[in-house]
């Protein structure tokens, strides 16, 4: 009967699925998919997104002293530092001195300056730099060639310093994202041969996915460079195989289900069509509209996710629901191969996850307690988790100018590597001298050059701290209390080191800025899809919950696994962006079926059906997710590694701990209050599957 009603209102009004799952309109969707793509893949392809550089604020302190220095004379040039050591570890001689002459001479830098202990020696090497760190790159590697040939024996020398920093960055990037690609590609196949067990079916979603990843690639990169956006490439990418193989998971695991209810194909992909939309859209209006929150940020690579990303997902959302459908409608049910699901077969899929929800709903108060307890023990790890790291520790595996820098701290004071930058009116250029001088921490302040007009000077102060450490940060802050107040000075603090204070006071406020806009957002999607003041609430507090217990297991994880003893600035705002974001999708994908059984059932046997019914799904998405996101780990800085962990564990728990055990337990104990303050349930149910 419900067939029949069906099928007589597509003959009346023809549904989109329907049109899309027809025999002609398959392939005119396929073909009008493949017209668009090629239009856009080709309209997009030589386009390339800027160079990420901008670490603290725009109009923030550090940023107005790298403005100002351009005014200086020779400000298109700064200086790498060569740091020579014996082999041997032993003290420099006069014949090894000598023989450092002919690598002055090559890096065009004067006299060695030997350390006090006598056991090292540095050059300073003026270099013209680029527009950023890639134009370095080739710069720095020119330079470590022309004095690795001049080397005297026994000596070692290593390239350290700001531009340095930047090159070894820039080169640790190059073939990252193609790397990523490849082993983002290679884990989703894996899973999804594990999770259909079909030698065909993993290629359908992979290649629609795919496809929709390389446009969104050439579309944000696009973008990026419209709105000068800065953003990690790598991260869109993650979010959009991570997201769009769920997706796919949720219609084609739909799709089974329906297959076993009838011997159409296409009206089977059609039905699942209709009753996965609903929750797909949900998810995807969530996660963009958390996203889109980052434009509010003040950190340039922060805010510049945001528009990118959104971008992505919505590129992943449009191929999933307007590509894949035709694709699994051409290619029928035979796709399946060899566990091809008809009617009337044995129905075995989600037994396990059935008893595992009968149980947590004959003993509610006790599974809850004990999945809070779980999520408890985990944010305890938030307990002396500190954020910031130097310049040594962003690196997962160590570059030279990095090695460099730990060479020049143990024998040199380690702020000779990157110096302080101080801004003052020439006037009273002296005054500041003489307070930054008083300073604790300061070893020498100099002036070191003026503008041609003779108005401003710029001061080199030395710190006796090593860069990007706490006691350098504080340091920058009690500078600028020092210079700030003296008449007439306007002087400005500036340098690697005051713009690391910058990005971490920024990322601070960023957090408390774009994590209630994220709350938000999640809430008033829940609040939508479920026209409830109960549910949303109580699964908004769960997921907070959740957020909170994978950023605190992630963190320990990273103290103790990898001795990576605070996060990285970024880290904390986006994997609580993440987290709650793509976390409550699995909430969206559950409740949503729980809403649809409520129809015919009670709400404590609607939540079992559910769990029933997606427990294979959700975690099977959810381990795709937490696999993508930990594939970020083979990139070469710490913080995508300590994202990718702290995210993929909390999709872990998510799924197979919030999903299974909490949100079923809450909706056990609340029963049909839940609902509250609809009237029927049942009624609004069947409006969602209508």
């Amino acid at each position: 009967m419900a067939d029949s009603l069906v099928r007589t209102r597509s003959v009346a009004r023809p549904h989109v699925a329907d049109r899309l799952t027809s025999r002609r309109g398959a392939w005119l969707a396929l073909g009008l998919a493949a017209v668009v793509m090629g239009v856009l893949f080709g309209l997009f392809g030589g386009v390339e997104a800027p160079e990420r550089s901008g670490q603290a604020p725009v109009g923030s302190e550090s940023t107005r002293v790298g403005e100002l220095m351009e005014e200086f004379p020779g400000a298109d040039r700064q200086a790498a530092i060569v740091v020579a050591t014996r082999e041997d570890g032993g003290e420099l001689s006069a014949g090894d001195l000598e023989g450092l002459r002919p690598v002055g001479d090559v890096a065009g830098a004067g006299e060695p300056m030997v350390s006090e202990d006598g056991r090292a020696a540095v050059l300073s090497a003026p270099i013209r730099v680029g527009a950023d760190n890639a134009g370095n790159e080739a710069t720095i590697e020119a330079l470590r060639t022309a004095i690795a040939a001049k080397a005297p024996d026994g000596i070692i020398l290593e390239v350290t310093g700001g531009p340095a920093f930047g090159a070894d960055m820039a080169a640790a990037f190059e073939g990252a994202d193609v790397t990523l690609l490849l082993v983002t590609i290679l884990i989703v196949a894996i899973l999804l041969i594990i999770t259909y067990r079909s030698p065909v079916l993993w290629l359908v979603p992979l290649i629609v996915v795919a496809l929709a990843d390389g446009l969104a690639a050439r579309v944000t990169a696009a973008a990026g460079a419209l709105w000068n956006l800065e953003f990690d490439a790598g991260i869109v990418s993650v979010l959009v195989f991570g997201a769009g193989t769920n997706y796919a998971l949720l219609l084609i695991s739909r799709y089974r289900e329906e297959l076993q209810q009838s011997d159409d194909d296409r009206a089977a992909l059609s039905r699942a069509w209709r009753t996965t939309v609903p929750a797909v859209l949900a998810s995807n209006v969530t996660v963009v509209l958390a996203l889109l929150a980052l434009v509010f940020a003040t950190i340039p690579m922060t805010r510049g996710l945001g528009i990118p990303a959104a971008i992505g997902l919505l590129i992943a959302l449009v191929a999933v629901l307007f590509v894949l459908p035709p694709f699994l409608a051409v290619c029928g049910r035979r796709l399946f191969w060899p566990f091809i699901p008809r009617p009337g077969g044995a129905r075995t899929q989600g037994r396990t996850w059935r008893v595992i929800a009968s149980r947590v709903a004959k003993r509610p108060a006790a599974s809850l307690v004990g999945g809070l307890a779980l999520l408890a023990v985990m944010a305890a790890g938030l307990f002396g988790t500190s954020v910031g790291l130097d310049q040594v520790e962003k690196f997962r595996v160590q570059s030279e100018s990095a090695a460099g820098l730990e060479t020049l701290s143990a024998h040199f004071p380690p702020g000779d590597a990157q110096p302080i930058h101080i801004v003052a009116d020439s006037t009273a250029a002296d005054e500041v001298v003489a307070a930054v001088a008083e300073v604790e921490g300061v070893v020498r302040a100099h002036p070191a050059g003026t503008t041609d007009d003779g108005s401003l000077t710029k001061i080199s102060v030395t710190s006796a701290f090593s860069p990007g450490t706490e006691r350098s940060l504080d340091q920058i802050a009690e500078l600028r209390e020092a210079v700030h107040p003296i008449p007439g000075a306007d002087a400005l603090v500036g340098g690697a080191v005051a713009t690391e204070l910058d990005a971490k006071e920024g990322s601070e406020r960023d957090l408390l800025l774009v994590a209630p806009l994220v709350l938000a957002v999640s809430f008033l999607v829940l609040l939508a899809l479920l026209r409830s003041l109960v549910a949303p609430v109580l699964l908004f507090l769960v997921n907070l919950a959740s957020a909170a217990a994978a950023i605190g297991a992630g963190a320990w994880l990273s103290r103790v696994l990898f001795d990576q003893h605070a996060l990285d600035l970024q880290v904390p705002i986006l994997a609580f962006l993440f987290l709650v974001a793509l976390g409550i999708d699995y909430t969206i994908f559950l409740v949503h079926r729980a809403r649809t059984e409520v129809a015919t059932v009670g709400t404590r046997a609607a939540m079992v059906e559910a769990v029933a019914h997606t427990g294979n799904v959700i975690t099977s998405a959810g381990i795709v997710l937490a696999a993508v996101f930990a594939a970020l780990g083979v990139l070469p800085l710490v913080v995508l590694g300590q994202l990718g962990l702290i995210v993929g564990v909390g999709v872990l728990v998510d799924t197979l701990v919030v999903r299974t055990v909490i949100v079923p337990a809450i909706f056990a104990l609340v029963g049909e209050r839940i609902w509250w303050p609809s009237r029927s349930a049942g009624r609004a149910g069947r409006v969602l599957v209508s």
